[in-house]
């Protein structure tokens, strides 16, 4: 089968479309014939060298993955041959074929095409977990009354999904973008766009709160914002930090962070066991498709490319233009 690796650590030039083994599901598993997979700042960093697959992991880029269902493995009675899925993975969704825990796969949402799909898992399970299961935002909207977030990166896959979902949960939500084209990407979704190049989040945050802050911060920024996003942060509130584009250290003022009772948190999903992971799809199963199948939640798909050009997608996500997803489709006739 063909699969993207990377022949050495670099820019999008150094991924290589390779001849793989086809992998066969083991117990729990099952085998899935992909229709398309997503990209994610994930694939940069491992393409860079920063963020090797987990222990044991195939070395194949992907962390999502939809396609049909081609075989199960022992003991998986819940998924049939032929079902139309979509797969959280540690790895191996740039290929024709990926195999996967069961129990981190769900059905495509209705509304929502097959090539769509690969868009969704690895963006809601982080955004989901994050907010819902780590930083205490409800999954019901009237637990979020006058509740308020801010997301950066709005016009991103996480950013705008975040937004979304947030918007469809009650909070009032504020993203940061760096451009206008973008805050209008964001302003189009219900959210209040604050352009960084241009503006100050935090007096933004200041001032449209009457002083009060924000309850909840999705950081993809780290280290430069980390006393800005303190600042920004209202009584009790917490933040959750899912990347460090700005940089890994930063300073923090433990006397406001202990004023204000704050709540700092950084996570990573990639090497979370399966069981984990398993919970985390079944809170989005309950909370996030019904959204998406409704049409509450999007799916923004910015461009799809085909997997043979896999190196002008990396280039394109590395532009930073993309408002929404980055997507790979596989070849028509797909190998053994």
């Amino acid at each position: 089968m063909k699969a993207v690796v990377e022949k050495e650590h670099g820019d999008a030039g150094v991924l290589e479309i390779t001849e793989q083994q086809r992998p066969t599901p083991q117990a729990g598993q099952i085998l899935i014939k992909v229709m398309a997979a997503g990209l994610n700042r994930a694939d940069v960093l491992q393409r860079q060298g920063h963020y090797p697959p987990p222990a044991g992991e195939s070395s194949v880029y992907g962390l999502e993955a939809s396609g049909v269902v081609e075989e199960i493995g022992e003991g998986v009675h819940a998924i049939s041959p032929g079902q139309e899925v979509m797969a959280l993975l540690a790895s191996g969704g740039y290929a024709e074929y990926v195999a996967v825990d069961a129990r981190q796969t769900l059905p495509v949402p209705h509304g929502v095409s097959l090539v769509e799909a690969a868009g969704i898992p690895e963006v809601v399970a982080t955004v989901y977990s994050n907010l819902c299961m780590v930083a205490g935002v409800g999954e019901d909207p009237a637990d979020n009354q006058g509740k308020s977030i801010l997301i950066h990166g709005g016009s991103g896959g996480i950013g705008a999904h975040a937004i979304e979902l947030c918007v469809a949960l009650g909070l009032r939500v504020f993203a940061t973008a760096s451009t206008a084209q973008k805050c209008d990407f964001i302003r189009s979704m219900g959210a209040h766009p604050i352009n960084y190049r241009d503006e100050d989040f935090v007096e933004v945050i200041e001032r449209e709160t009457d002083g009060a802050g924000v309850n909840y911060i999705l950081d993809v920024v780290g280290g430069s914002y980390l006393d800005a996003n303190t600042r920004a942060l209202a009584v009790e509130g917490a933040m959750v930090t899912i990347a460090v584009q700005g940089g890994a250290k930063g300073e923090l003022n433990m006397a406001r962070m202990m004023q204000k009772r704050l709540s700092l948190h950084g996570r990573t999903l990639r090497a979370q066991s399966a069981h984990a992971k398993a919970e985390v799809m079944q809170g989005v199963q309950r909370v996030v498709v019904p959204l998406i199948s409704s049409g509450a939640v999007s799916v923004h798909v910015d461009r799809v490319f085909d997997l043979d050009d896999v190196a002008s997608a990396h280039e394109y996500f590395d532009s930073g233009q993309h408002t929404g997803k980055v997507l790979l489709k596989m070849s028509e006739g797909i190998s053994s």
